[in-house]
């Protein structure tokens, strides 16, 4: 009883104690500032705060207290540096940084090399590391040349798939760090929603203001994620303005409530995100601070009040540029950095005048204006966040292989794909795009704007036979007329519009009424697509565009936007993209048309299919090897994987005089690839129609073999090369006399109504004597054994064969059903006739027959003398056309949602036949005769399934249906002469391929290998 009463009594006393010190808590709380109003550091929070806050600050304590007063004002102070200027400027500012001890330097125009020796002298004459920053909005190449530029921030704000922007942000950041810089001043946080704004436009993610938001978080975070700092500008908004700040000062007259819905949202949301740092925008904005003539940048209402305490941002402010016309009209060096610091800014930007700016700043703590701890607490805030950017480690840059590195297959990649989602589909009528039918058309490509080839009318004429046409700016209304009457044979033509200005003004970015009216009058006159590549504001600029068939924009002008735009016409790829931006009545925000891709032929580079650029460097290596033994003089390689071509390049020249360089439109005699390109193709055409069947004979298609010894030959032996035919026949030595010369009734040099068909330059034959070959072929004994003898006499017979089949003479049936169709309009006999010589490559100097060097006419003696059109050699072509067709063969028969070859016939043909009895061959088509082999005719790792074909003046072509691959070599290994071997020797053709499947190999293990650490 007596030990609860205690308990009881010790719970009474200990309640009365806490009532007692509640109520002097309550008593002394009348004489506190409210909590609100403390001085005190808020709790780090990850997630919303600036990245450099909550991590070990040692070092840039230790720094801080190493520092005098004047070197703590100096960290304040960024200087411009320029890359492209004389010595004079870098050891001026060599003496500036090494004088005063400066805390960080904004480099400006010039190349990276330059920077980085700049920054690695500069770095090791100061006492503290500098904060070295740039301004790169669409990363380095708004500053640096030799790097890679990425799309506009007005073209990114159209994509949809915001992980792109994430993993930009994390590329420049990483090219950042290589260069030894550590603040990017981006992005542009800008909503723009004026069209005639004349310094930001494109450099916006557009007019809304939750995608502006969306994109700049995701380009913020892939740069602070690699620790590279961020800045989000221009505080608080520069996007609604009619003044450009770096000629004088804007005035905003918008109320608060319009600013705080619109302009402040991005600020806001990216500050809850974890911004690093914000710029802040020489504008007068009289609803925050009515002091005349005063810049945001130098207002403390504005900075300080807004920006700190009410948004509560706690990252590094940065003026923009001091030099700015929209300060530095009303305030002298020194005297205008000092307000900037008054007005709460961290950071001045471009201070013009160190010296003076240092003791304008002592004074204004002289004078109470501002005082040391302050300029001490933005000291540590900057020292802090160069501990985060690594300064406290700095490593010199190095230079070796500086190009490469920044210029990475990762960063190219990235870049197509942005460009590629930006691209904007805002006319589609009758679904023109993609263009389906390529046959029935006649196109002409004119570019607008220029005199010059552009990438565009290049990336156009890949797909199909196209007309380039060019209409100068300043076109006269006379030369406006003729080019009308040119076009007037095309039934479609795609206008390219080119060397548009970029900014917004009264020159209309350039568009003369000329253009205007003559562009109008086209599209009402017949089917036309138009393509801009500029600013997307130059729409509302021409008159009556939404009324063509076919409406893109590009928003930019460059290589990669014009090769895109050119592959999403044809349907290489689709159209993704969103307008960011209300453009005029016709072309608002959030208009785009997707369309689909894979159409055709897709060009791009092999990280698109998982593999890696730096992987199939062998390939150039085992090219030039070749090149260098004197294997051949040049060649043409592509590699094309899951309907995209990953790698084609031309190497080399024509001959080894080195004067005439391979062009990747040149066309090589193709040889024995003809077979599998002419005869084969159509024989699996009429396979598919049910008119050839492999079981019948030679006899009951071709007539003039029938009472022959050939008349019973099955076409599946003719075609597997087991139906006991002669090799070939030396055609020519029939037509040539014990003396060397050619018998009367053969050969002329002259052409005539007897000797039309031409053989070669100055040599002609009589019209009759392919008939005289028939019949040498129709008397020529079998093989007196059966098995496998590779034959070209079938293949020569076979363009009769077709034609008794189908009615139409050989090569007008192939360009017509094929060819033509699919867009390999390069592929042609008899190229002489279509091409000059220049774009033709030649063959041999040949000595024995024709005794010339052979340019534009076919390498083989026997298709020679059939007027060089044969089913066995003949054929000319570029790498690009003859993989559309092996790309025909890949898909068994069908290219762009079309079939050429039905019933799986492809599939039949490829397989085969006579594996059981030790012919490894399929129906026209070579196949591995032994897979795994090094030195054997297909590559070592092609699967036994793959197939294609040789050619004796070193060609090459395989299709891979397992791993979704086609690839062509094309050479001329028989310049000068016949009788050198090295290319087979060398093995080029089949180790280029195997680079392709080494390059699968490693990333399939790559792949395994992270997926077993994920496990």
């Amino acid at each position: 009883m007596k030990k609860q009463f205690l308990c009881s009594f010790s719970i009474l006393l200990l309640l009365a104690l806490c009532l007692n010190n509640l109520q002097a808590q309550h008593k002394n709380a009348k004489f506190r500032k409210p909590a609100a109003k403390r001085e005190q550091t808020p709790a780090f929070n990850p997630a919303t705060d600036p990245p450099f806050y909550g991590g070990n600050q040692a070092w840039a304590d230790s720094v801080f207290n190493s520092l005098t007063p004047e070197e703590r004002i100096a960290q304040l102070v960024m200087i411009p540096v320029y890359s492209n200027r004389d010595q004079a400027h870098i050891d001026s500012v060599s003496n500036l940084i090494k004088t005063y001890k400066v805390g960080g330097v904004i480099f400006f125009q010039g190349g990276p090399v330059r920077q980085a020796k700049m920054t690695n002298r500069f770095q090791s004459e100061n006492k503290v590391p500098l904060m070295v920053s740039i301004d790169g909005e669409w990363g380095l190449s708004m500053r640096l040349d030799s790097t890679v530029r990425f799309p506009y921030q007005m073209s990114m704000g159209g994509i949809q798939d915001e992980k792109l922007l994430y993993e930009m942000g994390a590329e420049i950041a990483r090219q950042c760090k290589r260069m030894g810089i550590n603040v990017n001043f981006a992005p542009t946080v800008d909503i723009n929603n004026n069209a005639n704004n004349p310094v930001i436009g494109f450099r916006s993610f557009g007019e809304d203001k939750y995608n502006v938001a969306r994109k700049s978080i995701a380009y913020m975070k892939g740069m602070q994620d690699q620790h590279v700092l961020a800045s989000a500008k221009h505080f608080p908004g520069h996007g609604d303005t009619n003044v450009d700040s770096h000629y004088g000062l804007p005035v905003i007259h918008f109320s608060r409530i319009r600013l705080d819905s619109t302009e402040l949202y991005p600020f806001r949301e990216l500050i809850k995100n974890g911004l690093g740092s914000v710029m802040v925008a020489h504008m007068n904005i009289p609803v925050l601070d009515n002091t005349p003539n005063l810049a945001s940048t130098l207002s403390k209402s504005i900075v300080t009040d807004l920006l700190k305490e009410e948004l509560g941002f706690r990252g590094l402010v940065f003026t923009d540029a001091l030099n700015m016309q929209g300060v530095a009209k009303f305030y002298p060096p020194g005297v205008v950095d000092v307000k900037a610091l008054l007005a709460g800014n961290d950071v001045m930007l471009n201070t013009m005048d160190v010296k003076t700016t240092i003791a304008e700043v002592k004074n204004a703590i002289a004078n109470k204006e501002i005082t040391q701890e302050e300029i001490d607490a933005r000291c540590r805030k900057v020292l802090t966040a160069k501990q985060w950017m690594g300064l406290d480690k700095w490593q010199p840059i190095e230079t070796a292989h500086l190009i490469e590195d920044l210029n990475n297959p990762h960063a190219q990649y990235l870049n197509r794909q942005l460009t590629e989602q930006s691209l904007t589909l805002l006319r589609n009528k009758k679904n023109i795009l993609p263009i389906q039918t390529l046959d029935t058309l006649k196109v002409a490509a004119l570019a607008i704007g220029t005199t010059q080839e552009t990438d565009f009318q290049r990336g156009l004429s890949r797909y199909t036979q196209v007309d380039t046409f060019f209409l100068s700016p300043n076109s006269t209304l006379a030369e406006l007329q003729q080019m009308k009457e040119k076009l007037q044979n095309y039934n479609l033509v795609i206008a390219g519009v080119h060397k548009l200005q970029l900014k917004a003004g009264s020159s209309n970015f350039g568009i003369t009424a000329e253009m205007n009216l003559f562009l109008k009058d086209l599209i009402r006159s017949k089917p036309t697509i138009v393509s801009v590549f500029g600013n997307v504001y130059s729409l509302a600029k021409f008159e009556g565009v939404e009324k063509a068939d076919a409406v893109l924009t590009a928003y930019q002008e460059n290589d990669v936007a014009q090769d895109l735009a050119s592959q999403l016409i044809f349907g290489g790829i689709g159209a993704r993209g969103k307008l960011p931006v209300t453009v005029s009545n016709a072309f608002r925000i959030g208009d785009g048309l997707t369309t689909q891709g894979g159409l055709r032929l897709a060009y791009t580079m092999p990280e698109a299919v998982g593999l890696k650029t730096q992987d199939l460097a062998g390939i150039d290596s085992l090219v030039a090897e070749a090149i260098r033994e004197q294997a051949t003089p040049g060649a043409q390689v592509l590699v094309a994987k899951n309907g995209k071509v990953i790698y084609y390049k031309a190497f080399g020249h024509h001959t080894y005089d080195n004067e005439m360089p391979v062009q990747k439109t040149d066309l090589y005699d193709l040889a024995s690839v003809t077979k599998i390109s002419t005869s084969l193709a159509a024989f699996m055409k009429l396979k598919g129609e049910g008119r050839f069947d492999v079981d019948r004979t030679l006899g009951s298609y071709l007539p003039m073999m029938q009472g022959s010894n050939k008349e019973s030959l099955k076409y599946r032996d003719i075609l597997t090369h087991q139906a006991r035919l002669k090799s070939w026949i030396p055609f020519w030595k029939e037509t040539v006399k014990k003396n060397g010369k050619f018998k009367w009734a053969t050969f002329k040099t002259d052409s005539s109504a007897r000797f039309p068909i031409k053989v070669a330059q100055n040599l002609y034959i009589h019209r009759k004597y392919a008939d005289k070959i028939y019949k040498e072929i129709a008397k020529s004994p079998l093989n007196e054994k059966p098995g496998y003898v590779y034959s070209d006499l079938s293949f020569i017979l076979a363009p009769k064969v077709i034609e008794n089949i189908t009615g139409k003479e050989f090569e007008s049936y192939l360009k017509e059903n094929i060819y033509k169709p699919i867009g390999a309009t390069s592929l042609t006999f008899n190229p002489y006739k279509y091409y000059p010589q220049s774009k033709i490559v030649p063959t041999e100097y040949e000595p024995h027959f024709r005794k010339q060097l052979l340019h534009g006419t076919v390498h083989d003696e026997g298709a020679a003398m059939l007027g060089g059109v044969s089913g066995h050699a003949g054929l000319f072509g570029n790498a690009n056309d003859l993989a559309k067709l092996m790309q025909l063969y890949l898909n068994d028969g069908t290219y762009a949602n079309r079939t050429y070859i039905a019933g799986n016939t492809v599939s039949q043909f490829s397989k085969c036949q006579f594996c059981d009895e030790g012919n490894y061959r399929a129906l026209g088509f070579d196949r591995p005769s032994k897979p795994g082999s090094e030195n054997s005719n297909a590559a070592k790792s092609a699967p036994a399934e793959s197939f294609g074909h040789s050619g004796f003046t070193g060609t090459y072509t395989w299709i891979d249906p397992i791993n979704d691959i086609v690839y062509i070599f094309l050479s001329n290994r028989v310049n000068p002469t016949r009788e050198n071997p090295k290319l087979s020797r060398l093995n080029t053709r089949t180790k280029v391929l195997q680079v392709v499947y080494d390059a699968m190999d490693k990333a399939i293990n790559k792949e395994k290998t992270c997926f077993d650490k994920i496990k």
